[in-house]
């Protein structure tokens, strides 16, 4: 192999260790060996379609057997992954299809129709249900160079279109040694996957399964009861999850966590102390991360050690990723990343890519502060700040005050117009079960500042999240306009 180029990762693990379990899902096991076969039939059948290197093949499938195959085959093709929220409406998908350019899209029976009807509002040529069957044709790609596209995952579009994040085989490889190193790597471990592979964060997880040559167990989507179950019965070592999904799992099953659990690696924000404690107490190691589409997923992590004594930290930088703050020591301001797992830009929008990536320094849009021991506290995204009075309020420090309280399980914090103060601090909370509220004010009287106090308060039966747990807040402004 020629210096520099990366190995494809399942085509080396189907080689050098054949008979070591890959995936488990669907019920059905596959050593590395059958993954291999699998991922080089889809490969040839792609091939057979016409597609040639740079191409780009959409995903748009629910979490199985058959997306994790067509993750790895499709690179494998030579061609450039494209995965599709399942949760967006016809017109953005379309949006999505032709902004990349996309030639064929690869879905299932579930999201067929749907991904039929989004190919032909987007002119892409060839809708294809998997699984698909196909010969092994001998021209599959089995070195990549770093620099080359292996997938483009697009943003979550809170403010405009969405824009899609390139990312290479280079940003993919950095993003897992640096994740090896910070949490380590056992050869009996399994990675549980039950957020949405077409994420980020779960794509992280089929990719970085067979960079180890590791397990990787995969759910259709989080439910608590079983993915404890799982944890119990299907020995996993590692689970990724947001603060409220936590917060189910414990909610859920009052076992504690078997020994050979030694993460969970939990995203989305901060976790609050008394969920914390209460997984600390049940035997969760509660690792905190703080990730980015643009940045292959995690940019920092905070150890169990550390998260007592730095609470609502995400952490230090992983390896070879350095975070500034754009601002005067010790004060908040916007978080700037780089480092190997940058992506290189986004497709086809050279003016958002020189916006966005300046000498080097990715520009986040959150606003966090480093601390003098050099943890990262994430305090907001940019256009979620609300100035009230004059003052600085950064939404997810009052929620964090919020689920603080016994009585709430979830709030999203939003700001309001409001003539006196420009605008007013309005929080959406979700009670916990038998729950009450009365007490809110006085609760975070002492808490939290005054003019950080909320002015307006609505209960709701559900927070509104994306599909990898993070809460809409232009939703729930919606929801207060409509009240």
């Amino acid at each position: 192999m020629t210096a520099g180029l990366l190995e494809d990762w399942v085509a080396q693990r189907g080689r050098s260790m054949p008979a070591a379990e890959a995936v488990l899902a669907d019920g059905a096991s596959l050593t590395y060996r059958e993954l291999n076969g699998r991922v080089r039939g889809l490969a040839g059948a792609l091939r057979a379609r016409g597609v040639a290197s740079g191409d780009r093949v959409a995903l748009l499938g629910q979490n199985s057997l058959e997306f994790v195959v067509a993750l790895h085959g499709i690179p494998r093709a030579g061609a450039i992954c494209v995965p599709l929220n399942t949760r967006l409406t016809l017109e953005e998908l379309a949006f999505q299809l032709r902004d990349a350019g996309v030639q064929i899209l690869l879905t299932d029976a579930v999201l067929e129709e749907r991904a039929r009807a989004a190919a032909g509002a987007s002119g892409v040529r060839e809708v294809v249900r998997l699984p698909v069957a196909g010969d092994e044709a001998g021209d599959l790609v089995e070195v990549h160079s770093p620099e080359d596209v292996h997938s483009i995952v697009y943003t979550s579009g809170t403010t405009g279109s969405p824009r899609g994040s390139m990312l290479t085989f280079g940003n993919i490889w950095a993003s897992a040694t640096a994740s090896a190193f910070n949490l380590g790597v056992l050869p009996g471990d399994r990675w549980l996957a039950c957020m949405p592979l077409f994420h980020v964060g779960g794509m992280a997880i089929v990719l970085r399964s067979a960079i180890y040559g590791t397990s990787l167990v995969v759910h259709e989507g989080f439910d608590e009861r079983r993915v404890v179950a799982s944890i119990h019965e299907d020995r996993i070592t590692t689970v990724s999850v947001v603060a409220t999904m936590l917060h189910r799992m414990l909610d859920a099953d009052e076992r504690k966590a078997p020994p050979w659990l030694r993460t969970v690696l939990v995203g989305g924000g901060p976790v609050p102390l008394p969920l914390l404690e209460r997984a600390a107490d049940r035997g969760y190691p509660v690792i905190q991360t703080y990730g980015l589409t643009e940045a292959a997923s995690q940019v920092a992590t905070l150890a169990p050690g550390d998260a007592m004594g730095h609470l609502g930290s995400a952490g230090k930088p992983l390896l070879n990723t350095r975070i500034r703050i754009d601002a005067p020591d010790g004060e908040p301001g916007e978080i700037l990343v780089a480092g190997p797992t940058i992506t290189p830009g986004y497709f086809r929008q050279p003016e958002a890519t020189a916006a966005a990536i300046r000498d080097g320094w990715l520009h986040t849009g959150d606003i966090g502060r480093l601390d003098d021991d050099g943890f990262l506290y994430v305090l907001d995204r940019r256009d979620d700040l609300i100035v009230s009075g004059g003052e600085n309020v950064y939404p997810a420090e009052v929620e964090a005050a919020l689920v603080a309280h016994p009585a709430i399980s979830g709030a999203a914090v939003v700001g309001l117009a409001d003539e006196r103060l420009g605008q007013m601090v309005a929080p959406a909370i979700r009670l916990s079960e038998g729950g009450e509220d009365a007490e809110i004010g006085t609760f975070l009287r002492g808490r939290i500042a005054g003019y950080k106090l909320p002015r307006r308060l609505m209960r709701v039966e559900e927070l509104p999240q994306t599909a990898n747990g993070k809460v809409l807040r232009r939703v729930v402004r919606a929801l207060f306009g409509s009240e």
